[in-house]
């Protein structure tokens, strides 16, 4: 059994903050977007929040669902087909994984097994990876196409995941008419930390997403409605929405800083 989902190394102080981080989080979400321009108001609703549990043990899952957050981001395909397929996820019918860190083929079929658990793949940053979990998930033959978004590197950071800038609508296309077992729900970046803790009115990296999202949508032919962006973490995640994010992702700021259960 992994360490994440052992009982018993949390202290409960820890735990019991978790409901009023949610809840903080939630008020500043509605503040953010009542910042929105009267455009983005028009078509922007209330973002998706994502916590990101990863390195955070079941129980933090646990509580933060009680607290009403049904969406959850893990980085580790491990750590969220552990979490996906324990036992305490059957009093949990409406929760949600998100992959939010960087995929490697190898591991495509065992993040698949979490099932209907895994709500997104947020991170295909190329056409092959696309059209290898296109297939994986082929061989599975379910029903309904699983939901995906392209990674962005908006910032040109070496250090960043996600595909070039110009090279977005092309993969978009090939996710959209190649890849017939995938749902392209959007967009998403990481960006940069300079970016994020900038003093400036506008993040460069989310309007560099939020541009490619508008040339995806009419080279394509799509409603900007349905083409999410997913901008936004801890440490910038009210600037994302004001900037028209619908996806946020808020680790830190809900569960506190990521330091590993200790081994027992």
């Amino acid at each position: 059994m992994s360490r994440y989902l052992k009982t018993g190394l949390v202290k409960m102080s820890e735990l019991a903050e978790i409901a009023g981080n949610i809840a903080t989080v939630r008020e500043r979400i509605a503040t953010a977007c009542a910042k929105r321009s009267p455009e983005l108001q028009s078509v922007c609703e209330q973002p998706r929040l994502v916590a990101v549990s990863k390195k955070k043990s079941l129980q933090h899952v646990l509580r933060a669902y009680e607290a009403g957050v049904e969406n959850f981001g893990e980085n580790y395909v491990q750590e969220l087909v552990e979490k996906a397929s324990c036992s305490e996820m059957e009093n949990c019918p409406n929760i949600k994984f998100h992959f939010i860190g960087h995929l490697q083929k190898n591991k495509v079929s065992k993040l698949l097994s979490a099932g209907d658990r895994l709500f997104m793949i947020e991170t295909i940053d190329s056409a092959p990876l696309a059209k290898h979990v296109n297939d994986a998930v082929a061989k599975r033959k379910v029903e309904t196409p699983l939901n995906v978004m392209l990674q962005i590197n908006t910032s040109g950071e070496d250090s960043k995941s996600g595909a070039e800038p110009d090279s977005c609508v092309t993969i978009a296309k090939f996710i959209i008419e190649e890849c017939k077992q995938l749902n392209l729900k959007g967009l998403m970046t990481i960006g940069s930390w300079e970016q994020s803790t900038s003093d400036s009115d506008e993040n460069k990296d989310f309007k560099l997403l939020s541009s490619l999202r508008e040339k995806v949508c009419k080279e394509l032919n799509l409603e900007r409605k349905n083409v999410e962006l997913s901008m936004g973490m801890s440490a910038d995640y009210e600037d994302a929405i004001v900037q028209g994010s619908t996806n946020v992702r808020v680790g830190s700021f809900i569960f506190g800083a990521r330091v590993p259960p200790p081994e027992t």
